[in-house]
């Protein structure tokens, strides 16, 4: 839609975040507008089809799914919510990993977490890496899991943060994509597609936002960019906002790539079946066979390894995981696989990340950086959800109190 000169509210990105505090702003007597960079909803939130079949190159599972609000809103909107247990529940594909050893690496993460849990009363934060079994056997996959939960590795990531996050272990999934999910929630909202924004003037008596298709003014704006283009200024805010850089970054975002890759003769490995890539300096990936009983293989990538593979050119993630795949299985495989899809969070210049940690003493930093200046501008994201940040459905927790936070601002007298 053509930009409006003016405006109650400016929901500053079409994320899980900006969706949902554009459709609190829907029962309220305000006129309001999300502006969105991209040319699409859902930011981190990506459903792309290839291959014939949705694929969520950004978040794929409903965490904490029997609470999760984006499970009731697929619901809602006629999509399937799939409630087939996540294939880490269960023992991984042997090829290139016993099961002997994966019974000992079991125990050795079991005892791992065991000692995180029993830092959570420590005044001092620390790196999550200082829980580690010194000189463990197994300390190198656990760094590697580390970069497909956090999107780093362990010594960049706080124990204290760890300890805040809450989780039911409940894991769905939306067949249709659970960003198609956050898309079809932000049906008839009033949005402005490849409107970045680039400075908010807070110094007058209305807000007054530079945009890239040009100004509008508004009383109140709720900023749902992720937390690394606040830090990096990606946003200006004027007067600056020197606290809200600094919490922001505090919270920068790791990275976690996904590829897709088409398998023929799928039948011959069983549906939502799981298997580790090889140990690398860098990490290693994380293979997802037959997700839904589809015939194609959903690969993760996180922290350096994902980080090296980005750099390394848009082709990159998906000839790794072919090639270490046949290395794994057999070279008979290689012509059986075929690149579909992945994502480059990092490149990606409206996210620069997956999603966000807290470094060790900043995990704080999430109620800083959610906290609104002057009741006028609100912050919101997964990385100012105090509980279940990295998340969408934190996300849309954030959205909806920011927007209930303007909500009420606006109606004092």
């Amino acid at each position: 839609m053509p930009l409006p000169s003016e405006v109650d509210v400016a929901v500053i990105g079409a994320g899980a975040a900006g969706v949902a505090a554009g459709r609190r702003l829907q029962s309220a007597p305000l006129k309001f507008i999300v502006l969105e960079a991209r040319a699409r909803v859902g930011g981190r939130a990506w459903t792309a089809q290839a291959g014939g079949f949705p694929l969520d190159l950004g978040c794929g599972w409903l965490h904490s799914a029997e609470r999760n609000a984006w499970a009731k809103i697929a619901q809602a909107e006629g999509l399937t919510v799939d409630r087939t247990p996540p294939p880490w529940g269960k023992p991984a594909l042997e090829y290139g990993f016993s099961a002997a050893g994966q019974r000992e690496f079991r125990a050795a993460a079991a005892a791992f977490y065991r000692r995180l849990d029993e830092a959570r009363e420590e005044a001092r934060d620390r790196p999550l890496a200082d829980f580690l079994e010194p000189g463990g056997k197994w300390n190198s996959m656990l760094q590697a899991i580390s970069t497909y939960v956090n999107g780093v590795e362990l010594d960049q990531a706080s124990v204290r943060d760890y300890a805040a996050y809450d989780d039911s272990a409940v894991n769905w999934r939306v067949a249709e994509g659970y960003g198609a999910a956050i898309a079809a929630h932000a049906r008839g909202l009033q949005l402005a597609f490849d409107c970045a924004v680039k400075l908010v003037d807070h110094g007058g008596r209305r807000l007054r936002i530079e945009t890239t298709q040009g100004v509008l003014t508004a009383r109140a704006a709720i900023v749902t960019l992720p937390s690394q283009l606040i830090a990096e200024e990606s946003i200006r805010f004027t007067p600056a906002l020197p606290a809200k850089r600094e919490a922001a970054g505090g919270l920068p975002l790791g990275l976690a790539d996904k590829a897709f890759v088409a398998l023929a003769d799928a039948e011959k490995f069983p549906a939502e079946s799981r298997l580790f890539g090889k140990l690398h300096p860098s990490g290693a990936a994380n293979y997802h066979i037959r997700p839904f009983g589809r015939p194609l293989i959903e690969v993760y990538f996180g922290g350096k390894l994902a980080r090296e593979l980005e750099d390394a050119g848009e082709d990159a993630l998906g000839a790794f995981a072919i090639d270490e795949l046949a290395s794994l299985v057999g070279n008979d495989l290689k012509p059986k696989l075929k690149p579909l899809a992945a994502s480059a969070w990092a490149r990606d210049p409206f996210a620069r990340g997956a999603y966000s940690y807290a470094l060790p003493g900043h995990g704080d930093d999430r109620a800083r950086l959610a906290a609104p200046v002057d009741d006028r501008l609100f912050f919101a994201g997964e990385a100012c959800s105090p509980k279940h940040f990295t998340t969408a459905h934190g996300a849309y927790e954030a959205g909806v109190t920011a927007a209930e936070q303007v909500v009420a601002a606006l109606a004092k007298p």
